[in-house]
């Protein structure tokens, strides 16, 4: 007799994610957690002066409300997230910005000669857009549920992501802009399919469902499965770093919210299996700064003040050249920089008239250079006097994101390069990639599909997997409360 059903390893979303839903469905579980705080990509805390609490990782959750999981486990009902009137903002020279109003025909009025090219583009994925959340949601190589959503965003994936055709659509500089910001996140070269893929599902979001931001911090969304856990048995076990799979408790199932080479350091695997996880390359990186502000951010821009994320670096092509700054190695001098203002809706994140403002920009892997001044930098640019409202800041480099989560190789915060290739074999070509040739072993992290974000779904996905081979289970159980 096994001890535990299921033990999980990393207290992230997706550790979470996975313990739900097999506490949910009657089996014993228990989660480990090498840090003192559960959370992973979703922690708040105080990293700069008393009163100020900040995201340490993740912030704002475009997947809070389009994630399947999330969904299912009905997170609008359990905690307070709170919609930005604008998405996301771009500021550019002269007061200028591109901003993503939730209302797509707000968004299309304000970018004139552009604004009928805007709306032809992502009014059909908005209208759409819990397909497009299930088509980007899922494993790649499975069938399209819907095949002519499908094939709406695959066509313009493919001309977003090709160097002859991204700058056709558009007249002028605002609307290339706001894309080339979304795309962005994916931290790869651009243009590409992998990045325009990324972007136009993040726009799709913005429109479709907002980019939401939670009440208290992104703590709240861990602290809810936690709850949701303990409420169906579940236990949770933290300061508890597991170094081999052999010291954890006996289980029928063991679920690895790690990445693929912290699943190489923790037990055997057959040969062909690690050459195929050893060849699975991790991006380039992030460095963060935390800002406690003793107002909002003095953007030229009146607009911008209203939104939740503002990509900050100027017109499509210097994003672009900062983005192939970092892919060849170097550190930019014109950095692109993604900002969120999570206390211009949840006004309780710090005291009296103060505000938290969390920053990171893209550097190579490994960088130990701090970019506290680069970031201020710009943002001073299109907020001049921003350096006035700076009562104190906290600055990781890419070397402290990954000590803070080892899931961070290098300071990827992808926990894998977000490639095609990469999307499609992650961590490996397989339409079960959450199950590893080990008996009873699964990985559920970001290093598996739907690959990065907080969206809980590679820890549902390899939790249905674990259903069904080792316990026999098909149907996954109801998560809502």
């Amino acid at each position: 007799m096994s001890e535990f059903d299921a033990i999980i390893v990393g207290a992230g979303p997706n550790g979470l994610a996975a313990a739900v839903t097999l506490a949910r469905a009657g089996l014993s579980v228990r989660v480990y957690e090498r840090n003192q705080t559960i959370g992973g990509g979703s922690r708040t805390a105080e990293l700069t002066l008393p009163g100020f609490h900040h995201d340490i990782c993740s912030a704002v959750h475009p997947m809070a409300l389009a994630s399947g999981f999330f969904q299912r486990f009905t997170l609008e009902k359990r905690i307070t997230l709170v919609n930005p009137e604008v998405s996301y903002g771009h500021p550019l020279d002269g007061g200028r910005a591109g901003v993503a109003w939730r209302d797509i025909d707000r968004t299309a009025d304000a970018l004139g000669v552009d604004g009928a090219a805007w709306k032809q583009l992502m009014g059909p994925l908005a209208r759409n857009a819990d397909h497009i959340a299930q088509i980007t949601g899922s494993q790649l190589l499975q069938p399209p549920r819907h095949p002519l959503s499908f094939a709406r965003f695959g066509l313009r994936v493919l001309e977003q992501g090709n160097p002859a055709t991204w700058n056709l659509r558009f007249r002028e500089d605002a609307a290339p802009a706001m894309l080339t910001g979304v795309a962005a996140h994916a931290i790869r070269p651009m243009p590409s399919l992998s990045t325009a893929g990324a972007g136009l599902a993040l726009a799709t979001y913005a429109h479709g469902r907002g980019w939401p931001i939670p009440v208290g911090g992104s703590q709240s969304i861990v602290d809810a499965m936690a709850d949701d856990l303990r409420a169906h048995g579940g236990q949770i076990v933290t300061g508890a770093e597991v170094t081999t799979l052999a010291e954890l408790p006996s289980s029928r199932a063991v679920l690895l919210d790690l990445s693929p080479r912290a699943l190489l350091a923790l037990t055997s695997v057959p040969p062909a299996y690690a050459r195929a996880l050893e060849r699975f390359r991790f991006g380039n990186a992030v460095a963060k700064v935390d800002f406690a502000l003793s107002g909002p951010v003095p953007w030229a821009n009146a607009d911008l003040r209203r939104a939740g994320t503002v990509h900050v670096g100027g017109t499509r092509p210097e994003v672009a050249a900062a983005e192939a700054d970092v892919a060849a190695g170097r550190h930019s001098t014109n950095p692109y920089v993604l900002v969120a203002q999570p206390s211009i809706t949840d006004p309780g994140r710090a005291p009296g008239d103060g505000h938290v403002l969390w920053a990171y920009t893209h550097v190579p892997r490994n960088s130990t250079l701090d970019q506290t001044e680069a970031i201020t930098r710009q943002i001073e640019r299109f907020a001049p006097g921003f350096r006035d409202v700076i009562l104190g800041s906290a600055s990781l480099t890419a070397r402290d994101m990954e000590n803070y989560n080892p899931n961070y190789v290098g300071g990827d915060i992808s926990a894998g390069t977000a490639s095609i290739r990469q999307l499609l074999a992650r961590p490996v070509l397989s339409t079960d990639p959450w199950r590893t040739p080990v008996n009873g072993v699964y990985l559920c992290s970001s290093s598996t599909p739907p690959g990065p974000g907080v969206h809980g779904l590679a820890g549902y996905y390899a939790a249905r997997s674990a259903l069904r081979h080792e316990f026999g289970i098909e149907r996954g159980p109801s998560l809502a409360p």
